[in-house]
C-alpha cells in the first residue's frame, strides 16, 4: 500500500506541473494575439518588486548587483513550480482542493497582469484562459490517476478484464499515462510556437541593429591626458556590455522606433506628440556624462560614463511652453516606470539634459532605453534617467509623485559627489615597493578640483588628475606609494570646483544617496 501511494503522490505532484505548463502555454499563446507583453511570472515578479519593503530591495542590489532579476525571477518560477506539485498532490488527496488551489494561483498571476502599469485592455484575457485550460487538464488528469490507483488496488483475482474491477487498471494506466503526455507536449509546442511567432514578430534587436542615426552635429572633446592608462583603473568611458543596470524591468520592454512616440502634456500651452523621425530629425549633438545610481554605495560599481547622442530636453519642452506654476516633469517609461525630475534642471541651458538615442557611438542598446531614454547629469537616475520614454508630463510636486517617492525615496535626488579606489582591488595582496594607487571621482555640474589619498590615517597628500572632459565627467585620479611590508589602510576624499570636501560622514542610500569616504585595507608582502 505504502508504494502505491507513494506512487500515486509522485503522479499527482507531475500532474501539478503539467497543469502549470499548460496554463503558461496558453496564457502565452492568447496574449501574442490580444496583448502581447502579459506574462504571469514576470507580472508577478514585478508585484514582488513594488511591494516589498525598501530594505530589501536595497539587499538584493547589493548582494546580487545586476543578477538580481533572474534571481528573482527564478525564485518565483520555483515557488509556482512547488505550489503546481502541491496542488496535484491535494487535488488526488482531498479533491476537488487542488484545483482549487491551483486556481487560486492562478487568479493572483491574473491580478498581477492586470494591475501592472501600462496593462492593455484585453491583457485579463491570456491568464484567464489559462487558468480555466489548466484548472480542466488537473481535474481530469488526477480523475484517470485516482481511477488507475483505485482498481489497481483492489484484489484483481475478483474481477476479470473488462468488468470495470482491476483487470482495467491497466487500461486506466494507459490512459492517464497517455493524457499526461499530450498535456506535456502539446504545452511545450504551444508555448515554444508562441514563443518563436513572437520573437519573428518583435526582433527589435534586428531593428535597433539596422538603424542608421545621423551623425551629431557637435561632437565631444576628448582632451590629451584624460586618460593615465593606470592598469587596473577604471577606462573613461564605460563598454556599453559593462555599464550598470538597475531599473524594475524584469523583462526589456522591446519597442520598435517606427512605433515610438513621445507625448508632452499635462501643464503646457501647446501638447506635443514625436516620432522617433521627428525627434532625430531636430538634429543629434554629442554630450559625455556620468551616470550614478541611488543604490551606489560608497566606492561602489553602480556608476560608469558614456558618450551619449540625443537632443535636448529644453528644445522640446520650449515647444510644448510649461505655464506658470509647473516645477515638475513626470516622465514614463512604457513598463509604467516613472520619474520626478526638477522642470529647471529640463530647461537650464547650463545643464545638458537631453533625450538620448546612442551610447557609445551606437543605437541605446536595448536594456539601456532603446530606442530613447533621458539623461540629466547631476541627478541620480531614479528621478532623471527614464529608460523606454514615452511621456513627460509637466505637473508639480505638490500635484504628482514618481515611482520610488511612496517608497521611501527623495522627489528631488542631486548626485553626491565622491571618489573611488579602482586599483589595488580591496582585500588584494600587494607586492612591496612602488604601487600605484588609482580611481574614479565625480561631481556632476560642478566638477572635480582635487583627490587626495590618505595611507594609514597620516596627512592627506592630492593625487595627479587626469585632464576633464567637462564638469559632468568623472575624472581619473593616481597616486603613487612606496608600499612596505604588512597591513595599510588606505582612504580617499575628493574635493568640488566649489570648494566643498567629500564628507566623512556616512549615511545610507536611502532617502537621497550615501555620503563617507572610502576607507580600505590593503596587505603588502
Amino acid at each position: 500500500m505504502s508504494t502505491r501511494r507513494s506512487r500515486g503522490m509522485l503522479w499527482a505532484a507531475v500532474t501539478g506541473v503539467v497543469s502549470a505548463g499548460v496554463y503558461l502555454a496558453v496564457t502565452e499563446a492568447v496574449a501574442m494575439l490580444v496583448a502581447p507583453g502579459a506574462n504571469p511570472i514576470l507580472d508577478v515578479g514585478g508585484f514582488v518588486i513594488d511591494v516589498v519593503p525598501r530594505p530589501l530591495k536595497e539587499f538584493a542590489i547589493s548582494a546580487f548587483g545586476t543578477a538580481d532579476k533572474p534571481i528573482l525571477v527564478g525564485s518565483v518560477g520555483i515557488a509556482a513550480l512547488l505550489g503546481a506539485t502541491l496542488a496535484g498532490v491535494l487535488q488526488l488527496r482531498r479533491p476537488p482542493w487542488g484545483v482549487v488551489m491551483l486556481g487560486l494561483g492562478m487568479t493572483a498571476g491574473l491580478a498581477a497582469v492586470v494591475t501592472r502599469p501600462g496593462a492593455a485592455a484585453l491583457a485579463v484575457l491570456p491568464p484567464a484562459a489559462g487558468a480555466l485550460a489548466g484548472c480542466i487538464v488537473m481535474a481530469v488528469l488526477v480523475a484517470r490517476l485516482r481511477s488507475w490507483l483505485g482498481r489497481s488496488g483492489r484484489d484483481e483475482t475478483r474481477f476479470p478484464a473488462g468488468s470495470g474491477g482491476p483487470g482495467d487498471a491497466e487500461v486506466d494506466r494507459r490512459a492517464f499515462f497517455i493524457l499526461t503526455a499530450v498535456s506535456a507536449v502539446s504545452a511545450a509546442a504551444i508555448g515554444l510556437g508562441a514563443r518563436l511567432a513572437d520573437g519573428a514578430r518583435t526582433s527589435v534587436e534586428a531593428i535597433r541593429r539596422a538603424v542608421r542615426l545621423p551623425m551629431p552635429s557637435a561632437s565631444v572633446d576628448v582632451p590629451a591626458g584624460a586618460e593615465l592608462g593606470i592598469p587596473g583603473l577604471s577606462p573613461l568611458y564605460t563598454p556599453n556590455d559593462e555599464f550598470y543596470r538597475v531599473d524594475t524591468a524584469l523583462e526589456v520592454p522591446a519597442v520598435d522606433p517606427a512605433r515610438w512616440r513621445l507625448v508632452v502634456d499635462g501643464l503646457v500651452d501647446q501638447p506635443v506628440d514625436l516620432g522617433f523621425d521627428d525627434l532625430i530629425g531636430r538634429g543629434l549633438q554629442e554630450y559625455s556624462i556620468t551616470l550614478t545610481c541611488v543604490s551606489n554605495e560608497v566606492g561602489g560599481e553602480l556608476v560608469g560614463t558614456a558618450t551619449w547622442w540625443g537632443v535636448p530636453v529644453r528644445d522640446i519642452l520650449r515647444i510644448a511652453r510649461p505655464q506658470d506654476g509647473a516645477d515638475m516633469v513626470l516622465s514614463r517609461s512604457v513598463d509604467g516606470f516613472t520619474a520626478s525630475t526638477p522642470l529647471d534642471a529640463l530647461t537650464d541651458e547650463g545643464i545638458d539634459a537631453i533625450l538620448a538615442v546612442a551610447m557609445n557611438g551606437e543605437p541605446l542598446p536595448l536594456e539601456h532605453g532603446f530606442p530613447v531614454r533621458m539623461i540629466v547629469p547631476g541627478l541620480y537616475g531614479y528621478v532623471s534617467a527614464t529608460k523606454w520614454l514615452t511621456r513627460l508630463t509637466v505637473t508639480t510636486f505638490a500635484e504628482d509623485e514618481a515611482y520610488w517617492t511612496p517608497r521611501g525615496y527623495a522627489a528631488r535626488a542631486p548626485i553626491k559627489f565622491s571618489s573611488r579606489i579602482d586599483t589595488p582591488r580591496p582585500g588584494t595582496r600587494v607586492e612591496a615597493g612602488r604601487v600605484a594607487i588609482a580611481g574614479v571621482a565625480w561631481a556632476q555640474t560642478v566638477g572635480i578640483e582635487r583627490v587626495e589619498v590618505s595611507i594609514d590615517d597620516g596627512p592627506w597628500t592630492a593625487a595627479r588628475l587626469s585632464t576633464p572632459v567637462n564638469a559632468d565627467t568623472w575624472v581619473q585620479w593616481t597616486i603613487p606609494w612606496d608600499a612596505e611590508p604588512g597591513a595599510h589602510y588606505v582612504s580617499v576624499r575628493a574635493v568640488s570646483r566649489d570648494g566643498e570636501v567629500q564628507t566623512e560622514r556616512r549615511s545610507p542610500i536611502a532617502p537621497d544617496g550615501s555620503t563617507g569616504r572610502q576607507r580600505m585595507l590593503l596587505t603588502v608582502v
